[in-house]
């Protein structure tokens, strides 16, 4: 091929030329000659443009098929209104083209009620999606729809008017036929064209705004036709809540009136006596308007078949024990009224009602789930009526208050305390408490002067614990929260002492915790070079003790200032009787039904914390005893009744009796645990024991817990320290431990 430096055409010219003389010399060559085989093929010549031309067409891919943007689209769109009465009904000619191959779905209305629709003379297959109305139209092509639409008209103060749905067409042009000579027609959106009077009505042509709602509205003259006032037919549910307070009665009534027939404009509440309002609301209030005995209420939405109004009363009472009459809210001028009523108190109350009629006492699990939703404490009684002419819903209230009584909010029924004591004075403690938790969100511990916390875990979960300016705070777990009986809660703490001399003395601190302990139990690993002995504290060692009770149970004397005696070297009392016993003193007034009681030892000292569960016809009840050893239980209905006292510390007792109009003396003996009565008698105080000994206490070889924290200490904790791997074990117990520090003080001796 040979190239052409001439000056070419244009491109688009010179190629299709070329083509041209090619194809019409090829086809008369080849018509007048026959094929030579031996002929020289000839050649062409093309510019260098024209031959890239030529590539460039032949490269492209070929182009696919164009697809619409767009589903379908709507053309315009046509209505003829017409009013009659108090509705309003038109029907819409749609006009618009499908653009894609297949069924497209097309958005016609939104907000309105179509009565027919039809596409060709044959039924529109819809989808409503929420209020929006879509189409499902065949296609490619162009179609043709029909909608029968309806709508009621809305009247106010000298107007009527509609909401017309406008669909989003290209166009949109409406026309209007409204009764009576209507000169002042108006639209939200749009634009009147046009205005004819015949036959005694309005016709109005206009061109509306595609795609939004328009409202048309006119006034009302004495020509256009009023729909008829039908009479009014209304039913009433009254939810009503009653709150005891303690210096007044609340009341929360939730009214729901549906509307049978006519419209409900305003709505007439009567009110109890005494009572003053302190709210009305409702989803369709409008405005209330106090009269005399009760409320106008006014809605916004007269055309509505259900209003609900949520009314507040309260009335106030002199506290304490108190009696009130009560009626309830009510609403005038109702076919039908029905209620239900619940009452819960606040605090510790006993109520007595007087039913009447109609009210009927029902189960509390019966009530209306609304109602339920309102009360934010238990339900006391529940009633239920139907109101009559005759007789008026009313409940006369008899409410007898009680003290409040002290709780314990958390409780440990027993704290194990391990302590590694190394030669250089560190000691390395873990405290592990069983606890019984209420209320109490954090349990505050005060950590011995120079003591650090090292670690915490409550209920197997470790946990950060919280520093004070007066001690340090250990979360704790509540009832509903994930526990639901006792559980553990355990710290680790780090005390540098001073290192240990040939021999001296050393006192050792447990930390003080802000919730009583039954019972204490410690165990003080010390270096197996260094003899030990215990002068003091007020804990007691378990070695002297196991002495004291052998010798008891052999009959032989205990010498006064050695291992009997108390600190200070005065003798020793005699051991206390294994009948110790705590008396509970319970009287039953029958016509009242309350259960009191006093809890005391044999002393005469009284007993707190002491846990009494009465089980009677009427249920369980659990109390706790105050500062005063007292308890009091309500409700306690005549027949069998189970009466059970525990205290940490003693062995748990029961008594069972019949239950009946006289009153009645019973007495429970709670012995003393089999530890703790060949130890101690319960008293004001825990007594002290001194064991100042010329003989050496034989230490108990180590428990399960000193071989953990060991392991624990050189695993586990963020902390170093050598702990002695051999060694002797003291164990001390202390019980009844109520915001104060267990300690002992020792006296050591290098081996």
């Amino acid at each position: 091929m040979t190239r052409s430096n001439h000056h070419p055409l244009t491109t688009d010219y010179r190629l299709a030329l070329t083509l041209a003389l090619l194809l019409t010399w090829s086809q008369s060559a080849f018509a007048q000659q026959p094929p030579r085989p031996n002929e020289t093929p000839r050649a062409v010549t093309l510019s260098l443009t024209e031959y890239n031309r030529l590539i460039d067409l032949a490269s492209r891919p070929p182009q696919g098929a164009l697809v619409a943007p767009v589903a379908a689209v709507l053309a315009s769109a046509n209505l003829r209104v017409r009013v009659e009465r108090d509705t309003a009904r038109g029907v819409f000619a749609i006009a618009g083209d499908a653009l894609r191959p297949g069924v497209s779905r097309v958005s016609l209305l939104s907000g309105a009620t179509l009565i027919d629709a039809n596409a060709g003379g044959r039924p529109l297959p819809l989808i409503a999606d929420g209020a929006a109305h879509t189409a499902l139209i065949p296609g490619p092509g162009p179609f043709s729809l029909s909608l029968e639409w309806g709508a009621p008209l809305q009247y106010k103060p000298g107007r009527a008017s509609f909401v017309l749905p406008v669909p989003q067409a290209g166009t949109a042009r409406a026309t209007f036929d409204l009764p009576g000579d209507q000169a002042d027609v108006h639209l939200s959106s749009g634009l009147i064209t046009g205005r004819t009077i015949l036959d005694g009505r309005t016709i109005i042509e206009a061109t509306l705004d595609p795609g939004s709602s328009t409202e048309v509205w006119w006034s009302m003259r004495d020509s256009a036709p009023t729909a008829a006032a039908r009479e009014l037919r209304a039913l009433a549910d009254v939810m009503t809540l009653v709150t005891i307070g303690d210096s007044d009665v609340r009341m929360v009534a939730l009214i729901d009136v549906s509307v049978v027939q006519g419209e409900l404009r305003t709505a007439g509440v009567r009110l109890p006596a005494g009572y003053e309002v302190t709210g009305v609301q409702g989803s369709s209030l409008e405005n209330s308007e106090p009269v005399d005995g009760g409320l106008i209420l006014t809605v916004g939405n007269p055309a509505a078949r259900n209003h609900q109004f949520l009314v507040s009363l309260e009335r106030p009472h002199d506290g304490g024990s108190f009696s009130v009459d009560t009626g309830f809210v009510s609403v005038r001028d109702v076919q039908r009224e029905r209620g239900e009523v619940a009452i819960e108190g606040v605090g510790t109350l006993e109520l007595t009602v007087d039913e009447r009629e109609p009210m009927h006492r029902i189960d509390v699990r019966e009530l209306n789930q609304a109602l339920q939703s309102l009360a934010r404490l238990p339900v006391l009684t529940a009633f239920r009526y139907q109101r009559s002419a005759a007789t008026a819903p009313a409940l006369a209230l008899d409410v007898k208050r009680f003290a409040d009584a002290g709780v314990l909010a958390a409780i440990a029924d027993r704290a194990v305390a391990t302590t590694l004591v190394t030669s250089e004075g560190r000691a390395l403690t873990e405290v592990v408490l069983t606890i019984q938790n209420r209320a109490q969100p954090f349990l505050k511990v005060t950590l011995p002067p120079g003591a650090s916390m090292v670690s915490v875990d409550v209920a197997g979960q470790p946990a950060k614990p919280v520093q004070g300016t007066d001690g340090t705070r250990v979360p704790l777990l509540r009832p509903g929260f994930r526990p639901t009986g006792s559980y553990q809660v355990s710290f680790v703490y780090l005390h540098a002492g001073t290192p240990f001399a040939k021999k001296g003395d050393i006192e050792m601190t447990l930390p003080k915790m802000d919730l009583p302990v039954g019972i204490v139990e410690w165990e003080l690993f010390a270096p197996e070079r260094y003899s030990m002995r215990t002068i003091g504290g007020n804990v007691m060692d378990l070695n002297v003790l196991d002495r004291l009770v052998s010798r008891a149970s052999t009959g032989h004397g205990i010498p006064g200032g050695v291992a009997g005696g108390v600190a200070g070297g005065t003798p020793a009392a005699p051991l206390p009787p294994r009948q110790a016993r705590i008396v509970v003193t319970v009287s039953v007034d029958g016509p009242a039904r309350l259960m009191t009681g006093r809890v005391v030892d044999d002393s005469g000292a009284v007993l707190p914390g002491v846990t009494i569960e009465v089980a009677s016809m009427a249920g369980v009840r659990t109390v706790i005893t105050d500062g005063n050893g007292t308890f009091a239980v309500s409700d306690v209905l005549p027949g069998p009744v189970t009466v059970m006292a525990t205290l940490s510390g003693f062995q748990s007792a029961r008594s069972s009796f019949t239950a009946d109009e006289r009153a009645r003396r019973i007495e429970i003996a709670l012995p003393v645990s089999t530890i703790l009565g060949e130890m101690l008698t319960v008293a004001a105080e825990s007594p002290r024991v001194d064991v100042q000994s010329t003989q050496r206490v034989v230490a108990t070889p180590p428990s399960q817990n000193v071989v953990d924290l060991q392991r624990k200490a050189t695993g586990v904790l963020p902390v170093r320290i050598d702990v002695p791997r051999a060694g002797t074990s003291h164990q001390f117990i202390k019980p009844l431990v109520v915001d104060q520090e267990t300690m002992v003080k020792l006296r050591y001796k290098r081996r």
